[in-house]
């Protein structure tokens, strides 16, 4: 393709056109002549980039897009003329965030397309560290959303960008990483080493930092919601994670290809071990469980200590490794029940439900502990149980006693996902005033 023809693409045209309409020739005139500098210097393709710091006086800017301010401002094109979202009806949102972690760029970043378009919004994500691509995705936004950052220059930059740009900004969190004293009581950090904790706990007054530096924020369970109105005066939204349409065609598909062997399979998800302290809660009922027949059976998702279960049960213990979400769910689908105990902590008393919709997406039961929002997504007794601290043995004997029913409660769960925990514009979903917040 020549230079010419990547010049003069459809879509860089229509964004030229677009930001003439909303801004005017002269502003649309210099972000052309920007685009062509970047051009040229060969910065337009999206490539991660690690110019996160560095020296000034060497030639290399601590902020990436210095440059370019510096050229807008010679131009007398650095400030926009308006808001984006006074000057046009059209709303779209741009996810800046760290998409590392694959559970939580499914729930908190891929799943929000499907409450953008429900709401008719366009929406666009990019990890933070690609710079090119976060840039782009800015230009064309009226809103930016942060996801799990904390504050550093990259966090920076993108929050100078919009408040140049005049975009109002939406922190995302899903876990109370900017609490100390949620890190203080979480039992499963006992067993990091000292470094790890004294480093957690360093970083939070970051992530505080930059949540605080947005207009308004939205948290993933209740319970966080609450212990972040302690942190914040911000406005705090509710955006539950919830069952998309993909978990539930992959969670289908998995159904209809399980088999499932005699007796009773539970299953219970582990993803490291430094969820320790949350097994901990169940060991000793889960060990009487299995030594209480040769046809029970526990599945490890994720790290296993094969230590803690006694010799006489340890062919009836497996483990399976995490590596895909449709290879976790096909192996999901084989329990007949699954199991999430957490200990009661701040940190457990945010977490949400995502084990439940994964369980539920497979036709698959839960035994959940009254700790943090898994609770919400049970309906007692006939999709799965909520278990006090002292109530294990009673809920697995419960369990053992009638397999079939266990079944049923199965296809419950299904049931209840689909019709209550779907996509929405509102709760239990979602807070509506969320969607105003950006619509209107």
């Amino acid at each position: 393709m020549s230079s010419l023809s990547q010049v003069l693409r459809p879509a860089h045209l229509a964004k030229f056109i677009g930001l003439w309409r909303r801004d005017g020739l002269y502003p649309a005139m210099a972000r052309a002549v920007y685009f062509l500098r970047l051009f040229w210097r060969g910065e337009v393709a999206s490539e991660v980039t690690a110019q996160a710091g560095g020296n000034a006086g060497n030639g290399v800017h601590r902020f990436p897009l210095a440059p370019i301010w510096q050229s807008l401002a010679r131009d007398r094109a650095f400030h926009v003329s308006k808001p984006p979202a006074v000057l046009t009806r059209n709303r779209s949102v741009a996810l800046i965030g760290d998409l590392n972690l694959p559970q939580c760029r499914k729930y908190r970043v891929e799943q929000l397309d499907e409450i953008w378009q429900a709401a008719g919004v366009s929406y666009r994500f990019a990890h933070y560290e690609d710079v090119p691509r976060c840039r782009e995705i800015l230009q064309g936004a009226t809103h930016l959303m942060l996801y799990r950052l904390g504050r550093s220059d990259l966090a920076t930059m993108y929050l100078y960008e919009a408040r140049r740009l005049k975009l109002p900004v939406l922190y995302d969190i899903d876990d109370p990483l900017f609490s100390v004293s949620a890190y203080e009581s979480y039992s499963n950090a006992a067993i990091l080493p000292a470094p790890m904790q004294a480093h957690f706990q360093a970083e939070a007054p970051l992530y505080l930092d930059a949540m605080n530096m947005a207009d308004a924020v939205s948290l993933s369970t209740p319970g966080l919601v609450a212990h972040a109105r302690q942190f914040t005066a911000r406005p705090a939204f509710l955006r539950r994670n919830f069952a998309d349409r993909a978990t539930l065609a992959t969670g289908a598909d998995a159904m209809r290809a399980a088999r499932r062997r005699a007796g009773v399979t539970l299953a219970v998800a582990s993803g490291s071990a430094g969820h320790a302290a949350d097994l901990d809660v169940i060991l000793p009922p889960l060990r009487r469980f299995l030594e209480g027949s040769a046809d029970r059976r526990l599945m490890v998702l994720g790290h296993l200590d094969r230590a803690v279960f006694p010799n006489s049960v340890q062919d009836r213990v497996e483990a399976r490794p995490f590596t895909s979400y449709p290879a976790y769910l096909a192996h999901l689908a084989r329990a007949d029940c699954a199991l999430l105990p957490l200990t009661d902590d701040t940190f457990n008393a945010c977490k949400s439900g995502v084990r439940v919709i994964d369980a539920a997406a497979v036709g698959v039961a839960s035994l959940v502990s009254d700790v943090g929002d898994a609770g919400s997504l049970i309906v007692d007794g006939q999709t799965g149980r909520v278990v006090d601290p002292t109530g294990w043995d009673d809920a697995l004997a419960e369990l053992a006693a009638d397999p079939s029913a266990l079944r049923e409660r199965g296809r419950a769960a299904r049931d209840a996902l689909e019709r209550r925990w779907g996509v929405g514009l509102s709760l239990p979903v979602v807070d509506p005033e969320l969607i105003q917040w950006v619509t209107e």
